[in-house]
């Protein structure tokens, strides 16, 4: 599976000034990516979609290219018109459009982004209400809406936190145990009482259930040795961290399009410790 990653929700709800809705009515399907600085590619026929899904696959795959992922991000929306009955490149654009925010500097861009993954994943659900993914997608998004467009935190939270408990109940080992991974760092990140259920005992919980549903996944760690220092364990913390690197390293030297960035983010956060 196309791998979500934990960034959508890293930096989720700070300070929050003001409410707005976090879902509206989406526009269509057809209309999705057709701001003016973009040119959206032609809709392909129902017949060309998993040609078209493949190629947004291998230009999705060649990340850390920007402009790469931004092609996919139109390939798979391409492929979200040209057939109404499937949700391969509604997921897609949810992921690409998570990769873009993490790796945009223009605050207007990443906000419109989060708007635009909010919607893909409404469209999502609505083809597919049962679908795991489907859900999974709408709560990271959700989480990089109200990062980018603060106002939508306090109605997306628990938003939010329904969805990642349905996922955990439904599937807890999709995205190598992300739905536990991503409870972590929103208990963690999330203000706490009386404003919000931030909670750090409920987030090394799910740090450690994430770890031991696949251990050898770096995102994990990473979450893991959070949690554990902000349960004041820096020296497991410090382990988690260091893990978290090593596999990192491996998986970088093995082709992973993102270790590299993980590896660099446990580096970060052992110096952090010191």
């Amino acid at each position: 599976m196309r791998r979500a990653g934990i960034a959508p929700l890293a930096a989720m709800l700070g300070l929050i000034a003001a409410c707005a809705p976090a879902l509206r009515e989406p526009p269509p399907v057809a209309d999705l990516g057709r701001a003016p600085a973009r040119s959206p590619i032609e809709t392909p026929r129902a017949s060309e979609v998993d040609r078209v899904l493949r190629e947004a696959d291998t230009s999705y795959a060649r990340r850390p290219d920007a402009a790469a992922v931004g092609r996919a991000l139109d390939l798979y929306l391409a492929a979200a018109r040209a057939d109404e009955a499937r949700i391969e490149g509604l997921l897609g654009a949810a992921d690409a459009s998570a990769w873009l925010i993490e790796h945009e500097p223009d605050g207007d861009r990443r906000a419109a982004l989060a708007t635009e993954a909010v919607q893909a994943c409404q469209w999502c659900q609505r083809r597919a209400p049962a679908s795991i993914d489907c859900k999974y997608r709408l709560a990271l998004a959700l989480g990089l809406q109200a990062r980018e467009r603060r106002s939508t935190g306090v109605d997306a939270l628990p938003r939010i936190i329904s969805l990642l408990e349905e996922v955990v109940a439904e599937a807890p080992r999709l995205d190598d145990g992300g739905p536990h991974r991503v409870l972590a760092l929103l208990y963690l990140r999330a203000p706490g009482w009386p404003t919000g259920p931030g909670d750090p005992e409920i987030a090394l919980e799910h740090a450690r259930k994430a770890d031991e549903l696949a251990p050898g996944n770096p995102e994990n760690l990473l979450a893991l040795g959070e949690a554990l220092a902000a349960a004041g364990s820096p020296e497991p913390a410090r382990l988690a961290y260091t893990r978290a690197g090593e596999l990192a390293k491996a998986l970088a030297e093995s082709g992973n399009p993102d270790a590299r960035e993980w590896a660099e983010a446990a580096s970060r956060a052992l110096r952090a410790l010191r």
